[in-house]
């Protein structure tokens, strides 16, 4: 059994307009733990009826209220103190964190810095913000004037959920707009804590709201809303599908983090013990529950079997085990349903590729709580199921190339594109082939390690548009060219010869 949280109430509200309140409809889901599965509390259910009330708090609180019309720096002071207050309790947020969602507590830790780091990097953005100002000296200025698009939609996934709140509420509240955040159904609890957060930061009333429900009720209502320009998603990619058609009628602004199947292609050249340090990292950490998982290793022959060998020796050394203990390397799935669909991929795995590792629950394991051995399965073909399906979870599939335009046809080779990484020591060939592979992001010789300046985003199927840094900037907010006339007015004369 894992350790609960102190603290954790019996039913956890929507926040509408600076207060925690129930749902109209009175409805309620059941919140699962998922080492036992078994219930630890409730979240209020939303639906329209909440979202219209939501919505209707943000949108006043934009028309009426201070926060738009702060200056940069009275908005940044807000967001460092939000960071503040994030930062000296990580240590509550990630027990939270971990017992609601299965992350490793160690893990979790990480999160709950990195989410304080993304308040503190926007408003240091804000402050140093410069638009764009031309001058035809003695006949024009040219300026672009930015102003906070409105009610931001934020919806958001369940793994490492508060972090991911984070990115998203940074750059929102950093542009001067008012939010609705539809957090996941299975991992409510840490979204909770950010009410009291932003009440002790003094953000103004409305500014945030928060309501619970699932994406057919809640979710659904915040994007076919007309009060709501904009929408920021990270979650599956046919659920992106979903909204971008929902979205259409009111030609709402879009930006959607969705699916990956990210290649991690290894040559023979390569640093072989980085190599693999790296991408057992990037498909076991997080429990495997992450966008850009290197899911899909490709491995140059001449190094194939050391490689697999090697890879496999690792996996099953990888410490599975309560998330609360600092130990575990890999905790326990989210939910029972996410479980159950990790399982069946891994039975699918069992006829497409060689199992060289795990395959099932772990060793000393009972049937309670969503535990998976680390599993590895080599000599997938490119058609196969776990060479061509988002898995999310602890599952990588090893395949062999012979050449470098095999290499890239392989990565190629999915729907996705949303992250790749190259290890290889010939530097020209690192670039040649990085220009070459669909992936929104590429790592060169590195893990998942990111400068909050740079873009986030996919191509195909893993997303439609870019966040991050200035870019993240520019979907909060529009962008209005102003021009000036210096001198004389110098316009064509319509109709002057009559008069």
């Amino acid at each position: 059994m894992t350790t609960r949280p102190a603290n954790i109430p019996d039913l956890i509200p929507h926040y509408i307009d600076g207060e925690r309140v129930e749902s109209v409809s009175g409805e309620t889901f059941e919140v699962l733990e998922p080492v036992g599965n078994t219930v630890y509390t409730r979240a209020a259910s939303g639906d329209k009826t909440d979202i219209d009330r939501a919505v209707a708090a943000a949108a006043r609180a934009f028309e009426d209220g201070p926060w738009p019309r702060m200056k940069n720096r009275e908005r940044a002071r807000v967001l460092n103190r939000i960071a503040d207050i994030v930062e000296s309790r990580d240590q509550e947020l990630a027990a939270m964190e971990s017992f609601d969602s299965g992350l490793p507590i160690t893990q979790a830790k990480g999160q709950a810095q990195r989410a304080a780091e993304n308040f503190r990097f926007f408003a240091d953005l804000i402050v140093a913000q410069r638009d764009d100002a031309y001058k035809v000296p003695g006949m024009q200025m040219n300026y672009v004037n930015r102003k906070p698009k409105g009610v931001a939609g934020l919806i958001t996934p369940w793994n490492t959920p508060f972090m991911l709140e984070s990115w998203k509420l940074g750059p929102a509240l950093a542009s001067g707009c008012t939010v609705v955040l539809k957090p996941a159904e299975f991992t409510p609890l840490s979204a909770s804590l950010w009410a009291g957060i932003f009440e002790e930061a003094e953000l103004p009333r409305g500014v945030f709201n928060l309501v619970n429900g699932f994406g057919e009720t809640a979710g659904d209502a915040l994007v076919k809303h007309e009060d709501v320009p904009l929408i920021s998603f990270t979650g599956e990619s046919s659920t992106g599908q979903l909204i971008f058609r929902n979205a259409a009628d009111h030609l709402k602004g879009l930006s959607m983090e969705l699916g990956g199947k990210s290649p991690a292609v290894v040559f023979a050249d390569a640093d072989l013990d980085a190599a693999l340090d790296s991408t057992l990292f990037g498909v076991f950490s997080l429990n495997g529950e992450r966008c850009t998982a290197s899911s899909r290793i490709l491995v140059e022959r001449s190094i194939y079997d050391e490689f697999v060998e090697r890879y496999a020796a690792r996996a099953k050394a990888v410490i599975v085990g309560d998330p609360s203990d600092p130990a575990t390397e890999v905790g326990a799935l989210v939910h029972p349903e996410h479980y159950d669909k990790v399982m069946s991929y891994v039975e699918i795995g069992k006829q497409e590729g060689r199992l060289v590792a795990g395959g099932g629950r772990p060793e000393g394991f009972g049937e309670e709580g969503n535990f998976v051995a680390p599993t590895v399965f080599a000599d997938v073909r490119p058609d196969a199921r776990i060479f061509q399906e988002e898995i999310f979870g602890p599952v990588v599939a090893i395949t062999p190339f012979d050449t470098e335009e095999e290499a890239l046809e392989l990565a190629n080779n999915t729907k996705y594109g949303l992250a790749a990484y190259i290890w290889t020591r010939d530097v020209q060939r690192a670039h040649l082939f990085t220009q070459n592979v669909n992936a929104g992001m590429v790592w060169l010789n590195s893990h998942n390690v990111r400068d909050l300046r740079s873009p986030f985003g996919g191509v195909k199927a893993s997303g439609l548009g870019q966040e991050g840094g200035y870019r993240s900037l520019d979907f909060y907010s529009d962008q209005q060219a102003v021009h000036i006339t210096l001198g004389d007015v110098k316009t064509k004369r319509f109709g002057a010869s009559a008069c």
